[in-house]
């Protein structure tokens, strides 16, 4: 199941939360070499996390960690403007109806709906909270990934070639794309959004102003 869930409220799920630090540790540091810090525990953390981020974590059904992404508005520091701004041509992204994410991470042996999934619960986001656009970096091993899923953004700059380029993407995410996703999911349209209505409810203004 798809579960949301704030950073500060990280603690009331300490299992599903330390997993995915550590399959971000093992994703990014270990299989993609990447220059992450990991700590003494394993896990894989950054500034960012700090900044009460709405995670979208895919949970499996013994209660392991699958898959999760990390969304911040724009308004507020991002990597995109921080690390990748030459990508835009120094221009800085910041919208309220523009989002980050980051961190698309996949525990070892996930399956190919959890990609999809996590990608159906970005949509949840973008439809029930006024967002326009999802902008992120990404390697050129993810082109296929969202290719596959059915949601590939549009590209605003890259930089390096072949397996080393990095791209700055821009996502949205209509009706159309959203039925392709859910059925590469497996997760009907109705089921996902009762997983966004059981951590939002009719709260779902008052946890936007969480994370602005």
């Amino acid at each position: 199941m798809l579960r949301y869930i704030y950073g500060t409220d990280l603690h009331t799920f300490p299992a599903l939360r330390d997993a995915m630090f550590r399959d971000r540790a093992d994703q990014f540091k270990t299989r993609l070499g990447w220059e992450v810090s990991v700590d003494a525990t394993g896990a894989e953390r950054d500034r960012y996390d700090d900044l009460n981020p709405l995670y979208v974590i895919w949970e499996e059904p013994d209660g392991s960690h699958g898959g999760s992404m990390r969304f911040l508005p724009t308004t507020g520091p991002v990597m995109v403007n921080d690390h990748f701004g030459h990508l835009t041509g120094g221009v800085p992204i910041a919208s309220p109806r523009i989002w980050e994410c980051t961190r698309f991470c996949l525990s070892r042996g996930a399956g190919s709906h959890v990609a999809a999934a996590l990608m159906l619960g970005g949509g949840e986001i973008m439809q029930n909270f006024d967002v326009d656009h999802f902008v992120g970096v990404f390697d050129a091993r993810m082109v296929r990934i969202y290719r596959m899923i059915g949601s590939s953004p549009e590209v605003l700059g890259s930089e390096g070639t072949g397996r080393s380029q990095i791209s700055v993407g821009l996502w949205q995410f209509d009706p159309d794309a959203k039925a392709a996703v859910a059925q590469r999911a497996g997760v009907s349209p109705q089921l996902s959004r009762q997983w966004f209505d059981r951590a939002f409810g009719c709260d779902r203004a008052q946890n936007l102003v969480r994370t602005g």
